[in-house]
């Protein structure tokens, strides 16, 4: 329900307990450097390194190719 931000709220209310900081971090990618990277993609300059493709039934085993070591590149999960 919460798409991920509980990990945030958990954090900002352990933090007052724990001897660690717990912080929040939010990122966002200003929209030239998005189009600078597909600009660079798109040119040949900079190839992604997909290692493998799994499609959704198989995810345990990506996971368990993940835990292996093995891999090259990233593994990617088709839906």
């Amino acid at each position: 329900m919460l798409q991920g931000a509980d990990r945030q709220i958990r954090a900002a209310l352990l933090s007052p307990f724990v001897g660690q900081r717990l912080t929040g971090l939010m990122s966002t990618e200003p929209a030239a450097d998005l189009h600078t990277l597909a600009r660079l993609v798109g040119s040949g300059a900079l190839t992604p390194v997909l290692d493998r493709t799994y499609p959704l039934t198989q995810a345990a085993d990506a996971i368990d190719y993940l835990r292996s070591g093995r891999l090259a590149g990233k593994v990617a999960i088709t839906i």
